[in-house]
């Protein structure tokens, strides 16, 4: 494991988790039906993220919610919120602040212990298949808590495990964690597999341009997780995901 992921691994377990939280079924929001709707309207699915290190530093709860509006109102199908506070400047309050924006709203962090899976109201959380976690533990528990688990992998064999779980969206980072380098050619070896096996599947990671966008949905990406692209200037969503 790269040692930023280790580092990262060790202050959560430091900080210990947070206070649980439940929430009614009623509110939980679909991504797949959002990403549906996009469609419809004539955009590119995609989850707008709110990356605090991109700005190099944490956001205030007014900043968060003018993020997370801006992103509804440029068409994002759902929006991902990194609440990781050690190297990445997130919070859980930030994920809290997203939702009213009105959209699903994907938790992302590292989350390697089940009792993480219950700290914030979200609509989705991130598993990361390269913690190597149990993947079948942690779906079944994500669904317990009605959260949709969103299953990350940059390989084939995390791929097959992905796919051996009862995840229904799995997503392909084209950034490999132990490098940190980015390749887009990732998702478009990945993927066909991923298609085969009728999944919901997320390009994650090296959209910078409306050509990429493109590239991704050709190489049969549902939807996109952008994030750096967008910290810069949240209008720059109207650009990336028109079809």
């Amino acid at each position: 494991m790269h040692s930023l992921i280790d580092g990262i691994l060790e202050a959560s377990r430091a900080r210990g988790p947070a206070a649980t939280e439940l929430w009614p079924a009623e509110e939980r929001r679909d991504l797949v039906a959002s990403a549906a709707e996009a469609k419809r309207n004539g955009l590119i699915p995609i989850i707008a993220e709110i990356k605090p290190k991109a700005l190099g530093r944490t956001l205030a709860q007014e900043e968060v919610a003018t993020y997370a509006r801006a992103y509804a109102q440029y068409g994002a199908c759902a929006i991902s919120v990194l609440t990781e506070p050690t190297h990445f400047k997130g919070s859980i309050e930030n994920v809290r602040t997203a939702r009213r924006a009105g959209l699903p709203v994907l938790r992302k962090d590292f989350i390697f212990s089940e009792v993480q899976l219950s700290e914030v109201q979200a609509d989705l959380v991130l598993l990361i298949a390269a913690l190597d976690i149990d993947l079948d533990r942690f779906v079944a528990a994500a669904r317990d808590l009605g959260l949709e688990p969103l299953v990350e992998v940059h390989s084939e064999k995390e791929m097959e495990r992905a796919l051996s779980t009862e995840a229904r969206i799995i997503g392909i980072n084209n950034r490999n964690l132990k490098t940190l380098e980015v390749d887009l050619e990732t998702f478009e070896r990945l993927a066909p597999r991923a298609r085969d096996a009728g999944v919901f599947l997320v390009a994650e990671s090296g959209v910078h341009s409306p050509e990429d966008a493109v590239r991704m949905v050709r190489a049969g990406a549902d939807a996109l997780l952008v994030g750096t692209e967008l910290m810069a200037g949240p209008e720059r969503l109207g650009e990336l995901n028109r079809l």
